[in-house]
């Protein structure tokens, strides 16, 4: 139930792999220094805040998670959720309402529930992920241009007074347009500057993070300034160089009963993250984390990261690409990773209290930008209509009620357009007849048993029902099954009536997944709701036409021909 990986990796620890965690520790280690910071400001803490949770909850994940490269931390898809707790009950109610998370998580794993994360459909993974972009991005724009918003009186906003920042898109929004006659030229410049770098480097050089050097130039220039001509840029301010000492927070039956809400939308959200990236991960190294491990894991950092100051952790997919794009392997780089963090803070701590706030704006604008998804919104926008109502849902009621509303309410009308769709699609048929491939019905009166001559290097899976949401996992196992053995996969359709954004999406990164291992994948007996949909988000040409069949034999036919046989 609770096997964490890194004991099984230490069996076959040796010096190549140890070279290897090294070297990607160290590198994810300063990469996610500035992204440790920025979060934190984000959300509305000390930036102290940040590195402690990425040195404390990465070190705890990679040493009792489910995955090999697992690395977690603060990630900006918890800035919504601790900026509006902080600012309505304090940093104290934060930390009561993880350790709850936390132990929710624990719950989880030790149930055997990592496997129903994967139920939560992809249109509003998609649409809550683009939102809390949005709201990053907005709760950026007074450190980006330098506002200096005057709370020294409370400010009337939609009828309500506000003594500092407000935690609600539209109030915040408002605060920043009331004083955007505050604007300062050199913040601005800084910020668009770093902007337009980081959108540049990014585009010419992968290996390396251009957020990196973005921080170290411009924390430089803002000494030079300060030094030379006077001049004072807003920075991050003090960071401590001494480990915190643990608190342990409030957990009377009031508290309890007020942040419940709060740890239950910090636990789906932390278990959605980090499976999602131990999933992404798994595709790029070919792995199989265990999800209720993970879970656990994760519970047991968000227990203990507030006990030390810190915010809710999770996997982060960014810094886990970063760490296996560099050589990482073993649960050790991840540690690695947390102890480099953990010297950068006790001998240089000083140094990173002078990055400006207004390069981090222009790092977390960057960031939100790459969260958004936008390849996938447009996937979604041509696909059905049904699930851009989702999508468009869960992102709106994200930014402007709440996540756990959203996710609450675009499950139930993913469920709802689910069930529409199945009653559409029911018939009634003439006894002995069943639907074919791309609409045409095939008479099954006394058919023979079918017998199909598959070529050797090809298998045959069919799915036998509709590809949603709630099936995508077992189709997913399938498929990492067929490609060891196999040079070609044929997924028969011809009782898959039904397909959404989520089975889009399986599909995709099967075909994916395949490619990697030269394995083609075939369609066989595709019906119209499918096809139709298909060819709307482009899998078609991705697939390739020729290897979308209507039939069985058309496609045993075209695996011949892949495999260059003789039918």
């Amino acid at each position: 139930m609770f096997k964490p990986e890194l004991f099984n990796s230490l069996r076959s620890y040796n010096r190549s792999k140890c070279i290897a965690d090294l070297i990607a520790g160290i590198i994810v280690g300063i990469v996610a220094l500035p992204l440790a910071i920025a979060f934190a400001v984000a959300s509305g803490v000390s930036p102290s805040a940040g590195l402690f949770t990425a040195i404390i909850a990465g070190f705890l994940v990679s040493a009792l998670g489910g995955s090999t490269v697992q690395i977690g931390g603060p990630t900006g898809a918890f800035a919504v959720i601790v900026y509006g707790v902080v600012s309505k009950f304090g940093f104290s109610a934060l930390a009561s309402a993880t350790v709850m998370a936390g132990i929710l998580l624990i719950a989880l794993g030790l149930f055997k529930m990592g496997g129903l994360v994967k139920f939560i459909p992809y249109t509003i993974v998609t649409g809550f992920t683009a939102g809390i972009a949005v709201t990053i991005a907005g709760g950026q724009i007074g450190s980006f241009f330098g506002l200096s918003p005057d709370f020294s009186e409370p400010i009337l906003i939609f009828g309500e007074e506000y003594a500092k920042m407000p935690g609600d898109f539209f109030p915040k929004m408002a605060v920043f347009a009331r004083f955007f006659d505050t604007i300062d030229v050199y913040s601005t410049l800084v910020s668009v500057l770093s902007l337009v770098f980081l959108f540049v480097w990014a585009h010419f050089i992968k290996k390396i993070p251009g957020s990196i050097i973005v921080i170290i130039v411009t924390t430089a220039l803002s000494v030079f300034l300060r030094e030379k001509f006077g001049m004072n840029l807003s920075t991050i301010g003090d960071i401590p160089t001494t480990f915190p000492k643990p608190v342990l927070p409030d957990f009377s039956i009031k508290t309890i009963t007020t942040l419940f809400p709060t740890a239950v939308s910090i636990a789906v959200l932390a278990a959605i993250e980090s499976l999602l990236s131990a999933s992404v991960a798994d595709g790029m190294t070919g792995d199989k984390h265990d999800s209720n491990t993970e879970l656990i894991a994760q519970g047991i950092a968000n227990i203990v990261t507030p006990l030390f100051g810190g915010i809710p952790a999770t996997g982060a997919i960014a810094r886990t690409a970063t760490n296996i794009k560099n050589g990482g392997r073993t649960p050790i780089s991840g540690i690695i990773h947390a102890l480099t963090l953990l010297l950068i803070v006790l001998f240089a701590g000083k140094f990173a209290a002078l990055i400006p706030l207004s390069a981090l704006a222009a790092v977390l604008v960057n960031v939100a930008w790459n969260m958004a998804g936008f390849p996938a919104i447009r996937a979604l926008i041509r696909g059905q209509k049904s699930d851009t109502f989702v999508f468009a849902l869960t992102f709106l009621t994200t930014i402007f009620v709440d996540l756990t509303v959203a996710i609450t309410v675009g499950l139930g009308f993913a469920a709802f357009f689910f069930i529409k769709k199945m009653i559409d699609l029911s018939e009634v048929q003439e006894e002995g007849a069943i639907s074919g491939g791309i609409g045409h019905t095939i008479n099954t009166r006394d058919m023979p048993e079918e017998k199909l001559d598959i070529p050797k290097g090809a298998m045959v899976y069919e799915i036998d029902g509709p590809l949603f949401f709630g099936t995508v996992r077992k189709f997913e196992v399938a498929v990492e099954k067929a490609g060891i053995k196999y040079k070609v996969l044929i997924l028969r359709m011809r009782n898959t009536t039904y397909l959404d954004a989520g089975g889009i999406r399986a599909l995709e990164q099967a075909l994916n997944a395949l490619s990697r291992k030269n394995v083609c994948l075939v369609l066989s007996g595709v019906h119209e709701q499918p096809y139709s949909l298909l060819e709307k988000t482009g899998m078609v040409e991705k697939l390739g036409k020729e290897n979308v069949c209507s039939h069985i034999s058309v496609a045993l036919e075209r695996t011949c021909k892949i495999l260059g046989v003789k039918p």
